[in-house]
């Protein structure tokens, strides 16, 4: 039969036994609790990134990597140009913009027919000459026209209509690209023209109009706004979209058509 001593002992090296799993079980809840925050915060870097691709993109299915907010390059502000030819074919080939300076200053109306009505839009050179250089090129040439709008996002707080792809898939282009044209200080409000993108300095054709104020990063260049006719966009917006690229976002239900697209005389 043990002693007194002898069953202090056996006591003491209980408690020490007790004290070291509660601190090895410690230890272990520390490391799970970083691990998943680590991976949570993976998981919104990733989440946040492929979002914004997908919500104004192309059908790229790779996403760039995060970069700071671009801003507008000094030769963009003054009117100096560069179009790219891209390694995918043109959806609908008229060529490239000529390279060089293009006027910065005033506006350019645009008549816009749709199957659903007639708009009116009013670019700003000074805020993007470069990309309503590119928009009325490309309307010169008739390259919006026949073309569907192909995509509409109807979220709470996301409200636009995309269009300028002629093969009405999301994924095609004029076979060139061209720098953005932004600042940190963009908004979004509702009847904004901007320009859809699948990364930095990747303009083509495909544009959006905002139907009510979006929030999104200053990422996407604003050149010009709907002055008359965004009704046409509303009355298709509350039609809704068919979800088919996810929640509140897909091809419109009420189909609807750049008939013809034409710098007003």
């Amino acid at each position: 039969m043990p002693n007194t001593r002898q069953r202090r002992d056996t006591a003491r090296r209980r408690l020490e036994r007790q004290i070291q799993r509660r601190q090895e079980a410690a230890a272990a809840r520390r490391r799970r609790n970083l691990i998943t925050a680590a991976a949570f915060g993976v998981v919104l870097v990733i989440g946040g990134v492929v979002l914004l691709v997908t919500q104004l993109g192309g059908d790229d299915p790779t996403p760039a990597a995060a970069e700071p907010t671009p801003t507008a390059s000094a030769s963009a502000a003054a009117g100096e140009c560069t179009y790219t030819k891209g390694q995918e074919a043109a959806t609908k080939d008229v060529g490239l913009p000529p390279n060089g300076k293009v006027p910065a200053t005033g506006t350019v109306t645009v008549d816009v027919a749709t199957s659903q009505g007639a708009m009116t839009f009013t670019l700003d050179r000074s805020k993007a000459p470069c990309t309503v250089n590119n928009f009325t090129y490309l309307a010169g040439k008739k390259y919006f026209d026949d073309t569907p709008c192909h995509r509409l996002t109807t979220g709470a707080n996301f409200g636009v209509l995309q269009c300028g792809d002629p093969g009405g898939t999301g994924g095609g282009g004029p076979g060139y690209a061209f720098a953005d044209e932004v600042t940190p200080d963009l908004k979004y409000t509702k009847g904004t023209l901007a320009m859809a993108n699948a990364g930095a300095n990747t303009n083509g054709s495909q544009f959006f109009i905002v139907y009510k104020d979006t929030q999104l990063q200053p990422n996407y260049t604003v050149f010009g706004t709907v002055t008359k006719g965004l009704n046409v966009v509303e009355k298709v917006a509350a039609g809704g979209s068919d979800n088919s690229n996810g929640q509140d976002d897909g091809k419109p239900k009420v189909p609807v058509k750049l008939t013809t697209v034409a710098v007003a005389k």
